[in-house]
């Protein structure tokens, strides 16, 4: 699958190959929600998909890995090395890391403006400092960097049947709306590193806080509180999703299934961490391997649907366009 994919891409060198494969085995590993919505586009347009979130998956675990014995320091220079040789190589195409070359030729190949992966790169530097947002809009203001910003990164990809600009806000939404679901489904993990990404304004305002919430986390007991924060982040989330969902539209016929089934994947883990009573801070909620099979299938229904429409290439924009931001 892999060789039919960077086939059709027109990826022919074999060291860009071979970083490709690096980021489709991350993006397999890592997110496996996505990884299965991603086999759903147009052949020649998933390795480009996997540049982009084998890059970012990459940049996280430099700051978030549990594994790692890194001292905070370590990760900057981590980091910093990271920032440098994307600089170059979104500059020269190239890179010395694989998935710093593979994003490098996705950002040339799709014009993807380079603001957006120094916008990420920002957020990514937060997190080595930065242990909790007191509000929403402070958390907004992460999110812009670290999920906004893979949104639009992601449109060029995917293409439009409108103005990219017109599309440009729903496909950020999009991204918010998926990385606070991880956020409501891993407060536990994230508590654990010593981060709390629900916004603390909302916590506040049901009673709760970071002493509460490692009690919690720390003795397995419940409270009220803390599951009526939980609901109310969840339903902040299900708005997000209704801000996005105009944008599937907006998309490519042949790549709106796509990220449809992703939409519905992750909507399930605000299902599933209902159906789990709000757990949150002691396991992980996952969406049932049937009914992820489900949602696959008929992700597959409407790509059988959409090969009656002539396939076209995306839109290339120029770098600076107004509105890729």
């Amino acid at each position: 699958m892999t060789r039919r994919e960077l086939d059709a891409a027109g990826i022919t060198d074999p060291a860009l190959r071979t970083a490709y494969t690096t980021c489709r085995k991350l993006n397999a590993r890592h997110g496996r929600t996505y990884f299965l919505a991603t086999r759903l586009l147009p052949v020649e347009r998933r390795c480009a998909v996997h540049a982009l979130y084998g890059f970012a998956r990459w940049a996280d675990d430099i700051v978030d890995g549990l594994d790692r014995r890194e001292t905070p320091d370590e990760r900057d220079r981590l980091l910093k090395v990271l920032e440098e040789d994307l600089a170059t190589g979104l500059r020269r195409r190239g890179g010395d890391e694989p998935v710093v070359r593979a994003v490098a030729d996705t950002a040339e190949r799709y014009a993807i403006d380079p603001a957006l992966f120094t916008d990420f790169m920002a957020s990514m530097r937060a997190d080595l400092t930065v242990t909790d947002y007191p509000t929403y809009r402070e958390l907004r203001g992460y999110m812009h960097g670290s999920a906004a910003v893979i949104g639009l990164q992601m449109l060029p990809v995917l293409g439009t049947v409108t103005d990219r600009t017109e599309a440009a806000p729903h496909a950020a939404a999009l991204g918010v709306a998926f990385q606070l679901t991880n956020f409501l489904r891993d407060v536990g993990e994230d508590l654990q590193r010593g981060r709390i990404y629900l916004p603390g304004d909302l916590l506040a305002a049901h009673g709760v806080d970071r002493l509460l919430l490692e009690w919690s986390r720390r003795t397995g007991r419940r409270d009220p509180r803390i599951r009526a924060a939980l609901v109310a982040a969840a339903e902040l989330t299900r708005g997000v999703y209704r801000e996005a969902e105009p944008g599937i539209a907006m998309l490519e016929p042949r790549t709106r299934p796509c990220i449809r089934t992703a939409f519905v994947l992750y909507g399930g883990i605000l299902d599933a961490i209902a159906e789990d009573g709000y757990a949150v801070l002691h396991r992980r909620s996952v969406v049932p391997r049937r009914r992820r099979a489900a949602t696959a299938a008929a992700g597959l229904l409407r790509i059988l649907a959409a090969r009656a429409t002539p396939p076209s290439p995306p839109r290339p924009v120029a770098v600076g366009e107004e509105g890729a931001r």
